[in-house]
């Protein structure tokens, strides 16, 4: 049984928590590389991986940035090194005009899909398409009046903590909560693309969520599966993972995607490590049962005749656990046999001469 007193939150009817399997999120972002048709696709696709649910982002290059030359504009290292950040958003971003085909797919398929709204444009257009949460991306954790407005929607929101520190963490629990939010998540993130397996220090999310009463998570953007299946070992109760068709196509995320067989296996290794956590146990397990008797126990290893002295050569530990414990040895040894006993009688007391009544009886 596991913990009752924990945080918990549910989306479209999906309870979220520790004591419930993870919530395994697909993040499709911009690997639609503009085409409403790949986009359809990629929801398609998603539905089949065993996700919990899709995930879009709303907004506008004009909404996130304004076109501009000037150097701050500019994107200096990683994997969009030397675009604009107004080029970039512009390919990336999912067009509104979209979102109305997306979530009527997504209804027709039976999978939960959300969004990552950047503005209000963005929460009135989710709205209208009675968007079941909300998510705060990570660069946007500042932004207490977007918070704000989120939270005052009634929402479960999911909030990204990459960049921000513990205060501003806190600012924006703050924000959502005494804005009316009461189904919140905090999702553990390295706002790095792609994010370096040693820099993800997933011993964080234990304390992120309960330094804040909240159920946590991780936003991921590592390669592979490995680290978000370590962090479901750590508590993680909400994985974020972006999604493609296939890498090779290229777009603004690929490179850091997971393809559907991948994203399959993601799912799949999310819940088994969630099922092996289990609870805090030392009792033998039911699987465990059939294998007692190949434990070690005493048995008669070369024939024996009655009154002939107990010695380790004729007596020892080894399997099967029919005889007595192996820890009876010394006990035995230097006492002598009551009959005659054949190589490969399992060891009882009743087979030696001077057991006493302190001794254990055979059942």
């Amino acid at each position: 049984m596991r913990d009752s007193a924990v945080p918990e939150i549910a989306i479209a009817g999906r309870k979220i928590g520790p004591n419930h399997p993870p919530y395994v999120i697909c993040e499709l972002s911009g690997n639609h590389n503009g085409s409403l048709d790949r986009a359809l696709a990629l929801l398609d696709e998603a539905a089949k991986t065993g996700c919990d649910a899709i995930k879009i982002q709303t907004y506008t290059a004009d909404t996130l940035t304004i076109d501009s030359d000037r150097p701050e504009f500019l994107i200096t290292g990683g994997l969009w090194h030397g675009r604009k950040l107004h080029d970039l958003y512009r390919e990336a971003h999912t067009p509104y005009a979209w979102h109305a085909a997306l979530f009527a797919r997504a209804r027709e398929l039976g999978v939960t899909l959300f969004s990552t709204p950047f503005d209000e444009t963005a929460i009135d257009l989710l709205e209208s398409l009675d968007a079941p949460a909300y998510k705060v991306a990570s660069f946007e954790v500042v932004d207490l009046p977007l918070i704000a407005s989120i939270a005052r929607r009634g929402k479960p929101m999911i909030i990204s903590t990459g960049l921000a520190n513990l205060a501003e963490i806190e600012a924006a629990v703050n924000t959502a909560r005494a804005n009316g939010c009461d189904q919140l998540a905090l999702l553990h993130c390295i706002s790095s693309y792609p994010a370096p397996d040693d820099q993800s220090n997933l011993l964080t999310l234990p304390h992120l969520s309960a330094a804040f009463n909240v159920v946590g998570g991780l936003s991921d953007h590592t390669h592979g599966t490995a680290v978000s299946v370590a962090a479901v070992a750590l508590g993680a109760s909400v994985i974020e993972k972006h999604f493609t068709l296939r890498r090779a196509d290229g777009g603004p995320d690929a490179a850091f995607s997971l393809e559907p067989e991948e994203f399959n296996r993601l799912c799949a290794d999310c819940n088994s490590a969630w099922k092996s956590l289990g609870r805090i146990s030392y009792d033998r397990k039911e699987a465990e049962k059939g294998n007692v008797v190949f434990r070690r126990s005493l048995y008669v290893v070369r024939d024996i005749r009655a009154g002939e002295t107990f010695t380790s050569q004729n007596i020892r530990s080894i399997r099967p656990g029919y005889g007595l414990p192996p820890a009876s040895l010394p006990d035995i040894l230097g006492n002598s046999a009551a009959r005659d006993l054949a190589r490969g009688e399992a060891l009882r007391w009743d087979m030696v001469t001077h057991a006493t009544a302190d001794q254990p009886q055979d059942e």
